[in-house]
């Protein structure tokens, strides 16, 4: 069953059972699937498809943020995800859109086209005016941890304490959030699994995922197709980023265990399939036999 965002007229972003994020890359260069979908018609096809998989919201991003990427300008950004908002909110009745940028701008232009949440890499440290936009729009905006940026995430990523580190920065710019106008209701955070973080600073994260649900806000968990699943599996040369499906479904088991509320996937069908049998049975084991 296909499971739905809840986005009622004040922002509030509600959930009753988990909830899968379709990825759109409108990009030539992100890890996965650059360069696949920058063609308008190409890609609203492919979110109109991630929709009917299951996926309840669909975050279309016009920047790459692989480890060593290059900054992209706000109005070529704008110029690679306006068209396909449009276009997608003309086909699919209903839809939820994400746009994922870190400017205020980007956000606004996206919002105008009927894109309906903000989630920032950044959690706003790149463009404080991404809170001001939430707060006016009554957006939910998503608050994701990153150590650096991504040209610079991966280069010796180091905590004393990742768990410990990741939920003080996250209370933090929640906090930001809020001074800025934002609802509380209206923040979701996200780990940032592989943004400036080792294989097991990644799986240090995925084992203390209930630390982070108790912060009170819904999470957000972005682990789809990521390099450290490839070390885990120990695979090696060859593999392409889709053979990552199945461990990555293993990952939102996890988060459905853990109650993680949103989970960010390329692969929609087999997430939502792997969300709804890890959920059916959380539901039997909470509620007694």
């Amino acid at each position: 069953m296909a499971m739905t965002l809840q986005l009622p007229h004040h922002g509030e972003a509600r959930f009753d059972r988990p909830v899968v994020m379709g990825i759109l890359n409108v990009t030539p260069d992100s890890f996965s699937d650059g360069g696949r979908y920058t063609d308008v018609g190409v890609a609203a096809a492919h979110a109109e498809a991630m929709c009917g998989q299951g996926a309840g919201v669909i975050d279309i991003g016009g920047e790459s943020t692989r480890p060593g990427s290059d900054r992209v300008d706000a109005q070529e950004q704008i110029g690679r995800v306006v068209p396909v908002i449009e276009r997608l909110c003309r086909q699919v009745a209903g839809v939820v859109v994400s746009v994922d940028t870190t400017r205020s701008v980007v956000a606004e232009a996206a919002l105008s086209a009927g894109a309906a949440v903000i989630n920032d890499v950044s959690a706003g440290r790149d463009d404080p005016r991404v809170f001001e936009v939430a707060a006016r729009w009554g957006a939910p905006v998503v608050l994701m941890h990153m150590r650096g940026t991504p040209r610079t995430m991966q280069l010796d990523p180091r905590y004393e304490d990742v768990v410990g580190e990741v939920e003080a920065f996250l209370v933090e710019r929640a906090a930001a959030a809020v001074a800025a106008g934002v609802g509380r209701s209206q923040i979701l955070i996200d780990p940032g699994i592989g943004f400036g973080k080792t294989t097991e600073h990644n799986v240090a994260l995925l084992a203390d995922l209930e630390r982070l649900v108790g912060l009170g806000y819904p999470v957000v968990l972005g682990a789809s197709r990521k390099r450290f699943l490839r070390e885990l599996c120990g695979l090696v040369g060859g593999v392409r980023a889709e053979d990552l499906a199945s461990a990555t479904c293993a990952t939102t088991v996890l988060g459905v265990q853990a109650g993680v509320a949103v989970f960010r996937v390329h692969d929609v069908q087999a997430n939502r399939r792997a969300a709804d049998v890890a959920w059916a049975v959380g539901q039997r084991v909470s509620g007694g036999r």
